[in-house]
């Protein structure tokens, strides 16, 4: 029987001491899984309204959202009056092992969410970098896609792209496609402006403004050259320098014109 009752009022001592602890811990963590609730709702709705990267919507929420329940689960350890200290540590120890056996893979990570936020480049845009020209088809976390003209698919590290440099191709949706030609002091230069001129205005491709450029540019003992600066479309890229330079070769032979390495006319 005095076991019993020693029992009983250890038990007793104890709900006094720890009762109000166990009780306020439980009212907080009802509370802060209402409130974590709340906010992630909010959330959701804030990002939305600022068409964020759909890519980085779920990841941005999901993160806030386990740390919050993280500083409410230890919140309540601490409100309960369980000691921190061995979870700190564990929790350290274990962030630098992850941090040194995923660096690379944390780097990578780190420059996927600046460049979903800064959006150096976004999908469809035709870019170059590391070597390698084409169109980016995805932006994942750690890595984009790019499939270059030759449709070979190229995986890029984030960090790479983050860290170096990258030329947009398609940001400002125009671009300017530049000719050489050499001909000898023999040709009389209007003559040949006026030729090339003619043959810009039969490619549909060739915007109208900023206005086309024809001019000499550099003077050599063998001859000059003509510099032919055109504005065409990002996407129209490819094809109006096929479909020019068809058609200079054409015009300039159809005038008599001798091109570098044709045969003079008999």
């Amino acid at each position: 029987m005095n076991r019993l009752e020693r029992f009983y009022n250890k038990a007793f001592d104890w709900l006094l001491n720890f009762g109000p602890r166990i009780l306020l811990a439980l009212i907080v963590l009802f509370i802060g899984l209402w409130l974590i609730r709340v906010f992630k709702k909010w959330l959701f709705n804030l990002l939305a309204h600022r068409h964020l990267d759909p890519s980085l919507r779920p990841f941005l929420q999901g993160t806030l959202n386990i740390a919050l329940q993280v500083l409410l689960f230890f919140a309540v350890l601490q409100i309960v009056g369980i000691q921190m200290t061995v979870f700190a540590a564990l929790i350290g120890a274990f962030g630098v092992a992850a941090g040194l056996a995923l660096s690379g893979t944390l780097q990578n990570f780190a420059s996927g969410v600046l460049i979903l936020l800064l959006k150096p480049y976004e999908v469809g845009d035709r870019i170059i970098t590391q070597g390698q020209e084409g169109t980016v088809t995805s932006i994942q976390m750690f890595y984009t896609i790019v499939l270059t003209l030759d449709n070979k698919t190229v995986i890029v590290p984030n960090s790479k792209l983050s860290n170096e440099i990258i030329i947009n191709l398609s940001r400002q949706g125009t671009r300017r496609l530049d000719v050489t030609l050499k001909f000898n002091y023999g040709y009389d230069f209007e003559k040949l402006k006026t030729t090339i001129v003619n043959s810009i205005k039969t490619v549909k491709t060739v915007l109208p403004l900023p206005e086309y450029r024809v001019g000499i540019s550099t003077l050599e003992s063998d001859g000059f050259t003509v510099d032919i600066q055109v504005w065409t479309t990002a996407d129209d890229f490819e094809s109006t320098r096929f479909v020019l330079h068809r058609a200079l070769v054409d015009d300039l032979k159809g005038s008599g014109i001798v091109l570098p390495g044709m045969p003079a006319p008999a």
